[in-house]
């Protein structure tokens, strides 16, 4: 006999758990069903191992930097072993977090992997071969996603690797060469750095970053430049192999073919939909150019079968999966969720500048020939940033002609911290007006996001 459930939930990721525990907070009886650990990528190869290996990296720039506060120290070495075997501890002292959660909420939790028998039914087989069925009147699919990979640049897990081996490097390499100026890509860079390691960044498209705003991009390469990180964008074509003692990364560039040696290579081009073996045709789940199709509401193509966080498709961002998974529980319970507005998901990238962004760039409105004023207030002009010695970067805002925020973008230390607030601004269809209405603590970083505001209205009163 199958175990009975009002919601099943497939995969133990921020999606996944978050749903789960939404399912049960409105009364109903939920199981969750997980073949590796809970918390999913986001908490044990993915979001919380790396801000742990990047603030071990931002204390070797902030060592660096004590002299000039008037503290003396002696810097005796690094040990990158000692960092990675941190972030990873971090990693599973919070994956029993996720099981209290659990528990708190009478989840019943199924370790192994769960593959569709129809539309209602799984079967489960665990670590030891064995299985048993699952029915659920509503399944939600929160299975994620896996590497993309592209003929001449797999992974082979050895030298030739992606971000979940990364995290495993106790041992760093002496140099690494990294495919991919995206999130992933950018962060390991500056880890890696920090720690000794010679980096060279390859990327096809013409700056860092290259979905945000153009100016924030050329910020970020000028620090990148400065922590001594080689750069070669705008490549015409990359192929990389593993050659047992190195890595050989063939590089096209004005037609001419380079090679560059390193001990290791990060492949970070990107990710799809974990599709592959969980019976999405026997379920009747429709899928398409690597993800699976879904409404605003989340559902699938076959009825009471909803599909969220990374495997429904972009943004691939583990705040973006959790609220998804909120969205398809009250969606299949009965309750009138809102649609979410992918806009006003934000991209956080947590190198050093840090950087932040919400909405349209400069370059998209541009394109799209949308009306446009812009803000733009530098750290270096406010007193806390210059007090703190965190005064590289800048805040920039594009309002529109009814003084609506379209577009914000933040660089600098506290920038992932910083954009909440226009993140607000925007789900509440906010004007200019409010923000000039709202008086921000002084001295602080975000009283330049007032100041941003009023500057491209032509009203800034500290620059």
């Amino acid at each position: 006999m199958a175990k009975t459930f009002d919601v099943v939930v497939l995969g133990a990721g921020p999606g996944g758990y978050i749903a789960a525990i939404r399912a049960a907070q409105l009364g109903k009886k939920v199981a969750i069903i997980e073949a590796d650990k809970l918390g999913g990528v986001c908490l044990n190869r993915g979001c919380i191992p790396t801000k742990a290996l990047l603030k071990s990296a931002h204390s070797v720039h902030e060592v660096a930097d004590l002299k000039s506060l008037g503290i003396n120290v002696d810097f005796k070495g690094l040990d990158g072993a000692v960092a990675v075997k941190r972030a990873n501890d971090i990693a599973g002292n919070m994956s029993k977090g996720i099981a209290f959660l659990m528990k708190k909420n009478k989840i019943e939790v199924i370790s192994g992997k769960g593959v569709f028998k129809s539309a209602k039914v799984l079967e489960v087989t665990d670590t030891a071969g064995k299985k048993e069925e699952v029915s659920g009147a509503n399944i939600i699919i929160a299975t994620g996603a896996k590497y993309r990979s592209f003929p001449g640049l797999e992974h082979d897990g050895k030298r030739l690797i992606g971000a979940w081996e990364a995290l495993k490097l106790e041992q760093l390499p002496k140099s690494i060469g990294i495919v991919g100026a995206g999130a992933i890509g950018m962060e390991f860079a500056y880890f890696w750095n920090a720690f000794g390691v010679e980096v060279h960044i390859f990327e096809m498209q013409k700056n860092l970053l290259p979905i945000e705003d153009t100016e924030v991009s050329v910020e970020v390469e000028k620090h990148y430049k400065k922590y001594g990180i080689k750069l070669s964008l705008g490549i015409e074509g990359i192929t990389a192999k593993n050659n047992g003692k190195d890595v050989t990364f063939t590089v096209t560039e004005g037609g001419k073919k380079v090679d560059h040696k390193f001990e290791m290579g990060l492949i970070a081009v990107g990710m799809t939909g974990n599709l592959e073996g969980y019976g999405l045709d026997k379920a009747g789940v429709e899928t398409d150019k690597g993800f699976i199709k879904v409404t605003n509401m989340y559902e699938t193509t076959a009825k009471g079968v909803y599909a969220i966080g990374d495997v429904s498709g972009p943004p691939l961002l583990a705040h973006a999966a959790s609220h998804e998974g909120i969205v398809a529980v009250e969606h299949m319970l009965g309750l009138h969720p809102h649609a979410i507005d992918k806009m006003n998901i934000a991209g956080c990238t947590y190198c050093q500048p840090q950087v932040a962004s919400v909405g349209y760039t400069e370059r998209a409105l541009k394109e799209q020939k949308i009306e446009y004023k812009v803000g733009k207030v530098p750290f270096m002009a406010n007193g806390k940033a210059i007090a703190s010695n965190e005064k590289d970067g800048f805040i920039k805002v594009l309002t529109g002609k009814h003084g609506e925020l379209l577009g914000a973008h933040i660089v600098g230390t506290h920038a992932t911290e910083l954009i909440h607030e226009y993140i607000l601004f925007r789900t509440m269809e906010g004007i200019d007006e409010e923000i000039f209405a709202t008086i921000h603590p002084h001295p602080t970083l975000g009283e330049f996001l007032g100041e941003a505001v009023l500057a491209a209205k032509g009203r800034a009163l500290n620059i």
